[in-house]
């Protein structure tokens, strides 16, 4: 089998195909400190509606740290779940919304009054995650395509829906990894 290189345009032969980022893969993921808001509806109406209180409480948390002299940290890689997107209309999906904060977190300040931001540690382990590259409406041809390697790989679904964004929904091209917890069959 021929493969070109991006780095030299030479054709040369290869033993095993080069994988991709977009690759599905198998990993392990060790449990994460969470900083959490749940929500109800359409993802666009209602993510701008929690992030000024996720985020104000994470970046609160982290110059408190500062301000003490104490390791900080990194406010990336939001993260949400999914548990009924399969079960109900786009507008009343339920979502868990979380941003990962240090692992000896024990409080958050509040920023917005009316929405509560919590701690919880979400499990993972066995994870298979994929990254999709464009639209979030988009994503249905990468879930499934996760979901047939899962099925190959000899494992099954073993928690919900998750997706980590790593670009801003504006961003020229989207980057969000499509994961979900599996255990072998």
């Amino acid at each position: 089998m021929l493969y070109y290189t991006r780095t030299n345009l030479k054709r040369r032969k290869l033993t095993t195909p080069r994988k991709l980022k977009t690759d599905p893969r198998l990993i392990e993921m060790p449990p994460q400190k969470m900083a959490v808001v749940y929500g109800k509806g359409a993802p666009d109406k209602v993510f701008p509606e929690l992030m000024p209180a996720l985020y104000g409480s994470a970046y609160t948390l982290k110059f408190d740290l500062k301000k003490k002299g104490l390791p900080t940290f990194k406010v990336s890689g939001l993260r949400a779940r999914y548990p009924d997107v399969l079960q109900v209309p786009k507008d009343e999906w339920t979502m868990i919304i979380g941003l990962p904060v240090p692992n000896n977190t024990t409080s958050l300040s509040q920023k917005v009054a009316s929405i509560e931001v919590k701690l919880e540690t979400w499990d993972y382990g066995a994870v298979a995650q994929i990254l999709h590259l464009g639209a979030y409406d988009q994503e249905d041809a990468t879930i499934e395509h996760l979901h047939n390697f899962i099925e190959e790989s000899g494992y099954e679904v073993a928690g919900l829906h998750e997706e980590e964004y790593l670009t801003r929904p504006n961003a020229k091209i989207v980057k969000t990894i499509i994961r979900y917890p599996v255990k072998k069959k």
